[in-house]
Order: structure tokens, then C-alpha cells, then sequence
């Protein structure tokens, strides 16, 4: 064999080892086995669903143990990676966490960036104003400006109401630009908005929250585009988990009758092509 056939043939070979090592690379959830660690982002401080414990500073919430039981029925270690609102897509499409697990509702915009699980529960974006507001429907406050968190389905169920935004990096600064009359009313998912109304009772400041949703909105894990075997084991884990009650288990845990927020789960997983809903922008 001559030496150009050699070298036709060394480059014909190291490229086939390039592509299977690229066909390697892409498959997260090998990944995911091989270092044993699954890397989760989270909230940074949204509790129920993740914030620092007041004693140890560990990540604690609903979130995070659906996190770690994920991670368990894998038989790996979940790492929290605590994440700002706006940074949850944008970090798991990068590959900095594997996955979001972070109240993250499905949206068209969102589904362009990232792919999501079967959804675990159906949420409802909520409004809360000052109790003394003449407004009960959601119409009663188009044109008005409302605060939220930047980046998250509360600002798109602003606009999406024909409402003006005043966008916050947190909840807590939300819920204080109302009550420092910079906006009428704040919205946020029903458990946050029923903790802050119960907490605006206390300070003698009350909130009232109007009882019709904003919009409603599957909540799901996301993760990058591209990765069926992920996506595939994500929804069979999560499948199990309902099954077993052990989602019912944690949500009663955090969010259930016996908490502040009294709330119960009756959605089921589900493919989100079974759902009737209108998706957000």
C-alpha cells in the first residue's frame, strides 16, 4: 500500500473515532451515569421550591428533593446549583446543569431554546393588589403596571393581558414595589402569592388575591434539545415516581394542607400533548 493510501486511510479512521467520540459526548445521560453526579439547577431563594436553609445555608425545598429523589432512583448524587429566574433556560442550554428543576413552565419561546419532561402539575400565575382595590378580574387591570420576577411566565402573563411590567430580579422586591405603591398589584405562581398575602395580613398591610389565574402553565424539567435518552429516562423517572405517590409524598411535604400554602395535588404525569392549554409566547 502506498503512503497516500496509508494516510487516506489513517484520516478516514480518525475521523470515524472523532465521530463516535462526538456521538459519546452528546449523550447527556451517559454522562450523567459516568461521573455519577446529577447537576440540577434550582431556584436560588423561591421558597417552597429552593431556598438556603436559615440554619445549615443548604438548599432545601420541593424542588430540590424532587432533585435528589430523581438522583436516587438513578443511583447518583444530585449537585443544587442555585439559579437566578432568568438563568434557568439559558444554563441548562449551555450544559452548566444537566437539568432545571425549577417551577419552570412550558412556554413555545422556552421550547425553541430547551425540550421539557411530561409536566408533574399544572400552575396557575396568580394576581395579588392592595386589599382595598375595587378590581376582582384580571381585566380590571389592563393598562396598569404590575410587578413580577424578570424572566418568568409572571412578566409574559403581564403583557399577555394587555398589563404593564415592573420586572424584579426577585419576589421579594416585587411584593415590596406594591406595597410602596410603585405598582398596583404583583403576580407570581399561587404559592408564592398566597404566602405573600398571609405575610401582607401580618405586617398590616393586606393583599388580597384575585381569584381568577392569569394563565395556566405546565410545569415540567427542562433540559437541552437533542438528548432523547435524557429526555426518555426523565419522563419514565417521574412516571414511577407519581405512580408510587412519591411526587404526592414531597408536594405534601412543602405545599400540602398541613403548610401555609394548603394546597393538594390531583394532576397526574402526563404527556403535555394531552393537555388542553394555551401555551405562552
Amino acid at each position: 500500500m502506498s503512503f497516500k493510501n496509508r494516510s487516506i486511510g489513517l484520516v478516514a479512521a480518525l475521523t470515524g473515532l472523532a465521530g463516535i467520540a462526538s456521538m459519546a459526548c452528546a449523550d447527556q445521560l451517559s454522562d450523567i451515569t459516568q461521573r455519577k453526579e446529577l447537576r440540577c439547577g434550582t431556584f436560588a431563594d423561591v421558597p417552597p421550591f429552593a431556598a438556603p436553609d436559615a440554619k445549615t445555608r443548604e438548599m432545601v425545598g420541593f424542588d430540590v428533593d424532587l432533585c435528589k429523589a430523581i438522583a436516587q432512583r438513578w443511583g447518583v448524587v444530585a449537585k443544587i446549583t442555585p439559579l437566578s429566574v432568568e438563568a434557568r433556560v439559558p444554563e441548562v442550554k449551555l450544559g452548566h446543569v444537566d437539568i432545571t428543576v425549577a417551577n419552570l413552565a412550558y412556554t413555545l419561546g422556552r421550547a425553541e431554546q430547551i425540550q421539557f419532561s411530561d409536566p408533574y402539575y399544572i400552575a396557575k400565575e396568580m394576581l395579588a393588589v392592595k386589599a382595598s382595590d375595587p378590581g376582582t378580574a384580571k381585566a380590571d387591570f389592563k393598562g396598569k403596571r404590575l410587578a413580577s420576577t424578570k424572566g418568568s411566565t409572571s412578566e409574559l402573563a403581564i403583557k399577555m393581558n394587555e398589563s404593564d411590567p415592573l420586572t424584579f430580579v426577585d419576589t421579594g422586591s416585587a411584593f415590596m414595589a406594591v406595597q410602596q405603591n410603585k405598582a398596583v398589584g404583583m403576580v407570581a405562581n399561587t404559592m408564592t402569592i398566597t404566602k405573600l398575602v398571609n405575610q401582607s395580613k401580618e405586617a398590616g398591610q393586606p393583599l388580597k388575591m384575585i381569584e381568577e389565574p392569569m394563565v395556566l402553565q405546565p410545569i415540567g424539567v427542562g433540559m437541552k434539545k437533542d438528548e432523547p435518552a435524557l429526555l426518555a429516562k426523565i419522563n419514565e423517572t417521574l412516571l414511577a415516581m407519581d405512580r408510587a405517590g412519591e411526587i404526592n409524598q414531597l408536594w405534601d411535604k412543602w405545599l400540602g394542607p398541613s403548610t401555609e400554602f394548603k394546597m393538594t395535588r390531583t394532576d397526574k404525569v402526563a404527556p403535555l400533548s394531552q393537555l388542553k392549554f394555551t401555551p405562552l409566547p
